[in-house]
């Protein structure tokens, strides 16, 4: 078991950037493969990107290629998702996923553990 917390939604404007974090209960996160999802109002739970174990391979959905970077600190307990360019159809809250088996599959089926999630807001 491993309880998630995600931290650093917020408001911001059009182009500009957050930086999320999801913090771990403890060093035992760094077992996990870990994912980011968001899920905007009336719409379905999607996979944002995901991480490996050690962070050696990264997997992110073809709408925030390029805008996004997931990233880990084993020594920290924490996962990162660094947004750039924001646009308003990222509105959403974003939720942290982890995972025992060291793969990154989208579904969130998949995925064992979960946080509360965090708002972030894109206006225009």
């Amino acid at each position: 078991q491993v309880q998630l917390v995600e931290s650093g939604g917020g408001l911001v404007q059009a182009g500009g950037s957050l930086r999320l974090s999801c913090a771990a209960s403890s060093r035992t996160s760094s077992s996990y493969a870990m994912a980011w999802f968001r899920q905007a109002p009336g719409k379905e739970r999607e996979f944002v990107a995901a991480i490996t174990r050690s962070g050696g391979s990264t997997y992110y959905t073809d709408s925030v290629k390029g805008r996004f970077t997931i990233s880990r600190d084993n020594a920290k307990n924490t996962v990162y998702l660094q947004m750039n360019s924001l646009k308003p159809e990222d509105t959403a809250v974003y939720y942290c996923a982890a995972r025992l088996i060291n793969t990154i599959p989208s579904s969130p089926s998949q995925y064992n553990y979960w946080g509360q999630g965090t708002q972030v807001t894109v206006s225009s």
